[in-house]
């Protein structure tokens, strides 16, 4: 690698004349829904999802709410039928003032608190992103975490730019066989039915960026999603000038060896920044999702190198304008590369940086591997985990990297994650906080004093919502099982199996996570004797839904969903556990938003955070967790229950037994009786009373809004300022 040359060029046909032709049915009337459809921010506007739907329910519900591919399937009757009708008309009209780049908008709040700062871009680089379903460049909470950071900082205001990879075959489909056993299956992403464009301004189709990475020479086609304010910079390597090898390099998602992941990182760090670079874009502070995104560090010390500083002038100014985000106490969950591997695709790259071979290495040298967190952790003067018992682990877990320095002062701070309020609290729910609230809730979601307020909702109106959306859960698993039935994919076993048996009088259990040993999916049933007394209560009943993937490569997570999925089809427990293949984000709305009780129960403390039980919290789903990642601080006695006892030594939990005691214990002497405790309403107030505290402590706290607020005020604004101090002394 011993130079890294960028070029980009813009060839093709006419991307406007693709959409033209593409929406030609579209009336000039209401020419602006393609607009609308081609910026994500419909994704969190009720307004703008509801005049979707209008145009065709049910064909919104069959493209899994995707209004690009709405657009391109529907019968152009039904847009002439719209563009004359006067309460369409008039929806239409309100929607488009909305919309971020048709209206004079009020000042934001970033913009209002630091107007000094608003042309200071913070490039946001991450390995995923999870925008919308419609999108599949996303696996799990990483990326549904990194798609929520862009959401609030677009309605913040914060001048954020997200870099990262438009993967042709995304992540995977979970499908379970008849056996139980998962398969694997990549589908092409249909380019014509998302909402990407190509990143160039001028009227060419394609943006090609060139780089090399060793002796190869890579071609990068870069594509833009407009996420309201936000904009992101997505790179493929899918394109015919590469060599096939190559282009499979961005195929997929956590895909491939180290040799593969190696040069994709490469291509995500070094090309990104060079991305930028060809597209006009100076960001003056960086921030890493990640140890993927490490290489980018690299490459703007190499830039800053080769303008004429030293590696330590340059390295300096990158640690005062570089933020990281760590977001695993797992060892496996860090990327390490031999060091062999790393002189192949580097040789001569230090030479680039004005040192030697050995100071090169020494950047990311841990436990005799080249290891990306390291790196990140010598290059980033500011560092972060994601909830504060995760900080505490974070420090502890690489105290060897500052060997000098106490572990309480280790530099790594913490910012608790959180979810992005607009697009996981339903929609209902959100209806209702309107009439009761006022619609100034969305604007004050992040206030704590306002959520006091919560208590005033009539208990009888939150039950019925609550109702409502269990309703929609159960339908929703019922509507898949009969889809695959009818498509002859599944037998009569998996279609128990899938919950169409679900009762949605009956307590239910959700549990849905990456199926890995930690995550201990089948703590539950441990004791199966017990289990199926609590759960086959004739007067009490009490069922669990499961959902969630195991990586293609992890054997025993696999092992696991079959275990949960022989335990779902069994005769004994039809109707009282289900498994929801092909969790995704979708799906998740059904799952967050419609069960009781949300499940999560960990070997702590290697839960990082767990952004699923906030989603849950925020819709009034009470959490039953161990006391680990956000729970560890967001669970106060009265919004939810906790698993055992807290992980305050900060060594791994391995007592399984004492756990499942534990969550037996409070199944049985709590949560069960709690919930079927009724009045003669049919109102269980104790149950309503602990969801209303669900809410009124999750959503101001655990929302990304305080989130993005503290990555403003704690980390953005610090590095900005030093950004315009080294342009001020160049």
């Amino acid at each position: 690698m011993k130079t890294l040359s960028t070029s980009f060029t813009a060839s093709g046909p006419a991307w406007n004349n693709m959409k033209s032709l593409r929406f030609a049915a579209l009336p000039s009337r209401i020419e602006r829904l393609e607009e609308l459809a081609y910026n994500l921010s419909w994704s969190w506007d009720n307004r703008a999802r509801e005049l979707f739907k209008r145009l065709d329910p049910e064909l919104w519900s069959l493209t899994q709410h995707n209004p690009v591919k709405l657009l391109n399937e529907i019968d152009p009757a039904r847009l002439r039928h719209a563009a004359e009708d006067p309460d369409f008309l008039r929806e239409y009209e309100v929607t488009i003032k909305r919309f971020p780049g048709s209206r004079q908008h009020a000042p934001k709040w970033f913009t209002h608190e630091f107007p000094q700062m608003i042309d200071e871009k913070i490039a946001y680089f991450s390995a995923e992103f999870g925008l919308h379903t419609s999108l599949p460049i996303y696996s799990g909470g990483l990326g549904i975490l990194a798609g929520d950071h862009c959401k609030e900082s677009s309605d913040l205001g914060i001048p954020l730019i997200g870099v990262g990879f438009v993967y042709p075959q995304g992540y995977f489909h979970q499908r379970i066989r008849s056996d139980g056993w998962q398969e694997d299956i990549y589908e092409i992403l249909d380019r014509r039915n998302v909402p990407v464009e190509p990143a160039g301004t001028s009227p060419g189709g394609r943006y090609l960026v060139e780089i090399r990475i060793g002796p190869s020479k890579i071609f990068v086609e870069v594509w833009r999603v407009n996420l309201g304010s936000v904009v992101l910079y997505l790179m493929d390597t899918d394109v015919e000038e590469n060599a096939p090898g190559d282009r499979e390099l961005t195929a997929r998602l956590y895909g491939g060896d180290k040799e593969h992941r190696i040069r994709q990182e490469i291509v995500l760090g070094v090309g990104g920044v060079r991305v930028l670079q060809s597209l006009g874009i100076q960001p003056g502070v960086f921030h890493g999702n990640e140890g993927h995104t490490s290489f980018m560090l690299l490459e703007r010390a190499r830039e800053m190198v080769l303008s004429g500083l030293k590696f330590e002038e340059a390295a300096d100014r990158i640690r005062a304008t570089s933020i990281f985000t760590t977001h695993t106490p797992v060892a496996a969950g860090h990327d390490t590369f031999p060091f062999s591997m790393m002189e192949k695709h580097f040789s001569g790259y230090w030479d680039d940086l004005g040192i030697t071979k050995q100071q090169f290495m020494d950047l990311g040298d841990y436990a005799d591997a080249f290891n990306m967190t390291v790196l990140a952790f010598n290059l980033a003067g500011r560092r972060n985990g994601v909830s504060k018992l995760h900080g505490r682990v974070t420090r502890r877990m690489w105290q060897s990297v500052w060997p000098d320095t106490p572990e309480d002062q280790i530099p790594v701070t913490s910012i608790t994650n959180g979810v992005h309020a607009p697009t996981w609290i339903a929609s209902e729910l959100a209806s209702l906080f309107d009439r009761h609230l006022g619609p100034e809730w969305i604007d004050r979601h992040d206030d704590i004093s306002f959520w006091n307020h919560v208590v005033d909702i009539p208990d009888q109106e939150f039950w019925n919502v609550h109702q409502t959306l269990k309703k929609k859960l159960i339908s929703f698993a019922r509507e898949r099982a009969r889809t695959l039935w009818a498509e002859d994919f599944i037998d009569s076993r998996q279609v128990i199996a899938m919950g169409t048996l679900l009762n949605p009088d009956a307590l239910t259990i959700g549990f849905a996570r990456r199926f890995t040993g930690y995550k201990r999916a089948s703590l539950l049933f441990q004791d199966l004797d017990r289990v199926k007394k609590i759960l086959l209560n004739r007067w009490k009943p009490v069922q669990i839904v499961f959902a969630g993937k195991a990586h293609p490569a992890d054997e025993h997570g696999k092992h696991l969903i079959h275990q949960i999925y022989s335990l779902a089809a069994d005769r004994d427990l039809a109707g009282h556990v289900a498994f929801i293949e092909n969790y995704e984000m979708h799906a998740a709305h059904f799952l967050t938003q419609g069960v009781d009780v949300w499940l999560n129960n960990p070997r702590a403390p290697l839960e990082a955070c767990g952004t699923s039980g906030q989603k849950a919290g925020m819709n009034g789903i009470l959490n039953l967790s161990v006391l680990d990642g956000w729970w560890y601080e967001g669970y106060n006695g009265s919004n939810g229950w906790a698993i055992g006892d807290p992980p305050e030594d900060l060594e791994v939990h391995y007592d399984d037994t004492t756990d499942a005691e534990s969550l037996y214990e409070l199944l049985e002497q709590q949560i069960v009786p709690l919930y079927y405790d009724r009045d003669q309403s049919g109102l269980s107030s104790g149950w309503i009373q602990m969801a209303k505290e669900s809410l009124r402590s999750v959503v101001p706290q655990y929302s990304a809004r305080r989130m993005l607020k503290d990555y403003a005020q704690k980390m953005y604004v610090p590095a900005a300022l030093d950004a315009m101090k080294v342009k001020s002394t160049v």
